[in-house]
This record gives C-alpha cells, structure tokens and sequence, in this order.
C-alpha cells in the first residue's frame, strides 16, 4: 500500500514553489521526491532520490536546540528562550516587541534558533558549527559539513534575520556577537545530508536519545522528550497545530522541501515500533512545508494510524 501512496502523490500535479527567496535554493530541482523510513531494528522502506542531497534549513533547529541543552541543560537555554507556539511565520519579529523582555517563544522559530544558536559550545563561530555537525554524524555513522554557496547566498539577503538578531542582542538574549549568532545559525541551515540521514535523526529522537548502534545515549531523555515536543507543536512553522491534529507525530520541516518525523509505536508494512521517517520535495507551500511530503505524510498516517492522539 505504501507503494501506491508514494506513486499517487508523485503523480500529482505540480503544486507550490522553490525557496526562491534563497537564491541557491532556487535552483532545485522541482520533480526530486524521496522518502526512506527506518525502525529500531533496522528495516527500512525507501522510495525516490533518497542519496539526494539537501540542506536541513530549520530542521537543524532541532539538532541545535539538543546539542545546546544537553551542554548547558534544559533550564539554562530556556532562561534564554521559552517553549510556546506562536502561530506566526517562522520569521516573523511582532513577538519579540510584544513579549515580556523580548523573549523568544520557541526554538523552533527563525528568533529562538537564533539565541540557541549562540548558546551552542564553543567560543568562535566554527567550534559552535562542528559541535552540530559531529552530533549529526555520530548518529548518522557518516561525516556533514555546511554548503558554503547556500551560506553565502542566505547571508547575503539575510536582512530580516540580521534585525532580529540586533532585537535579541539589545534585549541581552544572546551570546558573542549579532554576527556570530547569525552566521552560526546561517551556517547550521546549510548543513548537508539526505532524506537517509532525516530518517535516522528521527529514529534517534524516537528512542530518546539512544544511539541504537553503539547501545549508548547521545543526550538526556528529558532533552529528547522537550525536542519532541517542540516538534509536535512547533515544528511546522505556523500549520503545526493543523499537522498535529491531521497526522499526529513530531516533525519538523524545513524550506528546502525536508521534513523529519519520529514515529514512537507504529507499525509501516514490515516495519514496526519505534522508526524515523525522512520526507524530501523542494516545492513548498505559501507558510514553508514541502507541499508534496506532507501530502505522502498525511496519507500514510491516516492509513496506519499512526497518530499518537
């Protein structure tokens, strides 16, 4: 069955846009759709260009929200940033002026990943990046690095970002530099891996924590349990609340076309328990969900139930 709904949804029309407002991003491909699906004992179902490389975007505001809080704990990084939707665009600014000290609502927003951003180990810009980069490699078994040319073109057009950078520095939420924080942030959004390496992440966070391969835990249940969380209701900009109720598990998504999902109990065809699920389409809607995987996503939710309301 799971055949027939990856073929019925990339036999769809076409449907959304490239993140053209990123200039390297609007060079994607529009037809690349995959879709690879692992559980804890290392079954899988893979469909599409699932080699193909992409950029995380936002999906890296989970790793870094992980990394960070499991350096400074839970309690410190929301000192710093707090854990309540918005319903906003991820880059919206209205917040910041409306909330109590500026404080950022979630992680999970453009202003939240921002602070997190910088509250990240290390003291340069790129100490702060390969502590990102070695945690996604250590649960992915496979080296990542950042695609420059992605970096370089979101730092060049990245004036919104660098005025909500300058609210939080005057507002004492973030640590170094405005420069720093954002070029951190800018860097961890460029990091590269593909829809394989999305659903392994998501297996990861299914089993909070625990790196099934070597048996060991990479970071605290309490972290794993907050990321998932913020994933549920967070994770997919402002339509999280609309996602949580129609398909029902922590996602997150990012303007590049990937969305990465943890499943906690499931069962996929021969698949069961605990799976991550990576989803990658770059054409996205108008509030920056891949149009496609989020079709696929809510297909296969409803038909193996795997809603956790």
């Amino acid at each position: 069955m799971i055949q027939s709904i990856f073929e019925a949804v990339i036999s769809a029309p076409e449907k959304g846009h490239l993140a053209d407002y990123i200039p390297a991003l609007a060079n994607q491909s529009k037809n690349l759709f995959a879709v690879y699906i692992i559980d804890e004992k290392g079954e899988v179902l893979s469909f599409g260009d699932f080699k193909d490389v992409l950029t995380l975007q936002s999906i890296s505001k989970v790793m870094s929200f992980m990394v960070a809080a499991d350096h400074l704990g839970i309690d410190q990084v929301l000192e710093k940033v707090d854990v309540e939707p918005t319903g906003d665009p991820f880059n919206s600014i209205v917040r910041l002026e409306v909330a109590e000290k500026g404080k950022p609502f979630n992680p999970m927003i453009n202003a939240g990943a921002i602070t997190v951003a910088s509250l990240l180990p290390g003291n340069t810009v790129e100490a702060r990046v390969k502590s990102v980069t070695d945690f996604i490699s250590q649960v992915t078994g496979r080296e990542h690095s950042v695609n420059y040319k992605v970096f370089q073109s979101e730092m060049e057009t990245a004036y919104r970002n660098r005025a909500i950078a300058n609210y939080l520095k005057a507002n004492d939420y973030l640590r170094g530099t405005v420069e720093e924080a954002l070029e951190t942030y800018l860097q961890l959004c460029s990091i590269e891996l593909t829809t394989e390496d999305l659903a392994k992440l998501g297996l990861f966070i299914a089993t909070d924590g625990l790196l099934l391969t070597e048996n060991k835990n990479l970071i605290t249940r309490k972290t794993a349990r907050f990321s998932k969380a913020l994933m549920m209701t967070c994770g997919l900009y402002n339509a999280s609340g609309k996602y949580a109720a129609t398909i029902g598990i922590p996602m997150k998504s990012g303007v590049s076309g990937g969305v990465l999902c943890t499943v906690q109990n499931g069962q996929i065809e021969h698949l069961q328990g605990r799976m991550g699920i990576g989803v990658f389409s770059p054409m996205i809607d108008e509030i920056g969900n891949s149009v496609k995987g989020m079709d696929f996503l809510q297909k296969i939710s409803e038909h193996y139930n795997l809603s956790v309301f």
